[in-house]
């Protein structure tokens, strides 16, 4: 007898198919879906827990700051491989409100590029402001490892939650860049700063070219200190290259003859100036004076180190200055440390004048 055949049926055969291929269909597009959050700008950057929900949520400062200091020197890189290429594609902003070019460079671009995606990829819900416009036809999506280094876990020992929609992050990819554009490197820095609800409260400053990194955070630590001592009778006086000269003349009126003026470039190096750095190329400076507009970023990470180590970043009239809104403040600034600052704003009550000269 012939041995019994097993028939199978077509249909049955194109039922198991279809089952077979609907599986593989939902493997495939999980999968799929899978790497493409990965790599996308979503609130779970790296596949992390994300740092905000929906809604906004909140935000960890001490993870902020980790993400500002990796922005600042990921920024600070590019700086400096743009200066020592020789090729900066130097250009022209217009003119500053003093008449003077407002320069930009590949630096400024490629440093702002970075610093931006770093931190817009690991905190999708908070507002940044930049110095430099952001083209979407450039985005990255760069990946921070959500690893925070053991400096700051050392001084900010537990997370400090606040609410993404209170947070305001300022950035300058590049300050100082006329200095950077005649190879004055020692002015040239990254700057990140975080404000809530106004009030600077994290900032770093990096130097490029001598990889030193100051960051603080007020109520939480800082790896940068004040000096042991300041000289408040003849100060020596940190300004811009460009406002020496006014300054000078209202700054040995009310100082006396012995007061020293240091010309230098970019408000993060005028602020180490009254630091204790241990930069070789860093000069000291017992007070900080501007005399004219200057913009947000340019200043708020250097108030919020001083802030943080005791001291105080003003309009040159004493007001506090608020990191909302407009990108900019008319009134001039006053920096100390360790210092009577409301002495000293009193001291000088016409430098805004002449500013305006």
């Amino acid at each position: 007898m012939a041995p019994m055949g097993i028939r199978l049926s077509p249909l049955g055969v194109a039922v198991f198919c279809l089952l077979g291929l609907g599986v593989l269909y939902h493997l495939y597009s999980g999968f799929l879906a899978g790497r493409f959050s990965l790599f996308g700008l979503s609130s779970e950057p790296g596949g992390g827990a994300g740092p905000a929900a929906a809604d906004g949520g909140t935000v960890d400062l001490r993870e902020m700051l980790a993400v500002s200091v990796l922005a600042a020197v990921r920024g600070g890189d590019e700086v400096r491989r743009v200066r020592e290429s020789n090729v900066l594609h130097e250009k022209s902003k217009g003119k500053t409100r003093e008449g003077a070019e407002d320069k930009m460079t590949s630096g400024d671009v490629l440093s702002n590029r970075k610093m931006f995606y770093l931190l817009k990829t690991a905190f999708p819900s908070v507002q940044i402001n930049t110095e430099e416009h952001v083209d979407a036809a450039d985005q990255e999506v760069i990946l921070w490892d959500h690893k925070i280094p053991e400096d700051i876990l050392k001084e900010v020992t537990t997370p400090k939650e606040v609410p993404a929609e209170s947070v305001t992050v300022w950035i300058d990819p590049l300050d100082a860049t006329q200095e950077y554009t005649e190879d004055l490197r020692k002015y040239v820095t990254t700057m990140v700063c975080v404000a809530v609800n106004g009030k600077p409260v994290l900032g770093v400053i990096h130097k490029p070219f001598s990889e030193y990194t100051a960051w603080a955070m007020v109520d939480g630590g800082s790896n940068v200190k004040a000096r042991s001592s300041y000289n408040e009778k003849t100060p020596r006086i940190v300004v811009s290259r460009s406002h020496s000269g006014m300054v000078r003349q209202v700054a040995l009126q009310t100082f006396g003859n012995q007061t020293t003026i240091i010309p230098a470039g970019g408000a993060g190096y005028k602020v180490l100036a009254l630091l204790d750095v241990p930069d070789k190329s860093q000069e000291k400076a017992d007070l900080y004076i501007h005399v004219t507009y200057i913009k947000k970023w340019d200043i708020c990470a250097g108030n919020a180190i001083l802030k943080a180590l005791g001291g105080h970043m003003t309009t040159l009239s004493g007001e506090e200055i608020s990191y909302t809104g407009s990108d900019g403040i008319e009134g001039g600034l006053l920096a100390s440390i360790r210092m009577n600052h409301q002495a000293l704003v009193r001291k000088l009550p016409d430098l805004e004048k002449t500013g305006h000269k």
